[in-house]
């Protein structure tokens, strides 16, 4: 098969999905998904679904390939190979939809560190082309409780800060579906608890997260389905009911040996 009758039947893949009912079809499917960089294979042959409100975490090490997957499904690279449909489109397919139905989450802000937090969500809620803007900004600005310093730089906040106004940036347009790529990466312990409250009042509302984390206790305390990625592939996938908890740690450690 060429490339391009590969991307077509992706396409067509997903067209068909777009035809049958939201609530019956996964919001998130993944198949057979490479990425390659030179000799190195990131993203190895990696297959999945998520259905609407649905939480996977996704448990690795550094280099297991776990920040490609998350650029790939979030559009922000292609793939080697094989095909992922997110909230019904294609993401090889280049439509501009997709922004609007996704959002990200990293140990990356993507602020404007000379803007003032209300400034930069403003920025972001005419760039997804938001109706009232200034509204939608001052509500986000007020759900992760930072109303008070709203007219200050975000050059002057601690981590914790930034990545609350992070989160109202990446959630502000109401994405069907929020990527966190090690999202608790540097955060204290007051910061990490208010994310973790936040990521919990997102799941309860039907939010699907696919999040990757090195965090044991953070990712098992949240998520429905868990994932060891490890060399690109994902050597377990199961859902939280089926995991022990108490021997996770060391069954993770062997995981990765394997």
């Amino acid at each position: 098969m060429s490339p391009d009758q590969g991307l077509w039947l992706a396409m067509v893949s997903c067209m068909s999905e777009q035809t049958h009912s939201a609530s019956s079809d996964p919001i998130v499917k993944v198949r057979d998904l490479r990425k390659d960089f030179g000799y190195l294979r990131a993203v190895d042959g990696i297959n999945f679904e998520l259905n609407k409100g649905e939480f996977l975490t996704i448990f690795g090490p550094n280099g297991a390939g776990k920040t490609t997957l998350i650029k790939i499904l979030s559009g922000l690279t292609r793939p080697t190979s094989g095909s992922a449909c997110v909230a019904g489109f294609d993401v090889l397919g280049g439509d501009v939809r997709l922004r609007r139905k996704i959002g990200v989450i990293s140990h990356a802000s993507c602020l404007y560190p000379d803007l003032t937090a209300l400034e930069n969500l403003l920025f972001y809620a005419k760039l997804y082309g938001l109706e009232d803007p200034e509204a939608k900004a001052h509500q986000a600005i007020n759900e992760v409780g930072l109303q008070l310093r709203r007219h200050d730089r975000v050059r002057t906040f601690s981590r914790g800060m930034q990545q609350r106004v992070t989160i109202a940036r990446a959630t502000l347009h109401d994405p069907s579906v929020l990527f966190l790529d090690e999202p608790f990466t540097g955060l204290d312990l007051q910061a990490t608890n208010v994310l973790k409250e936040y990521l919990h009042e997102l799941h309860t509302v039907k939010r699907t997260l696919i999040m990757t984390t090195h965090d044991i206790s953070c990712g098992l305390e949240m998520c429905d389905k868990v994932a060891v990625q490890s060399k690109g592939k994902f050597v377990l996938l199961e859902s939280l009911d089926r995991i022990d908890r108490e021997n996770f740690e060391n069954f993770y450690t062997e995981a990765l040996e394997r």
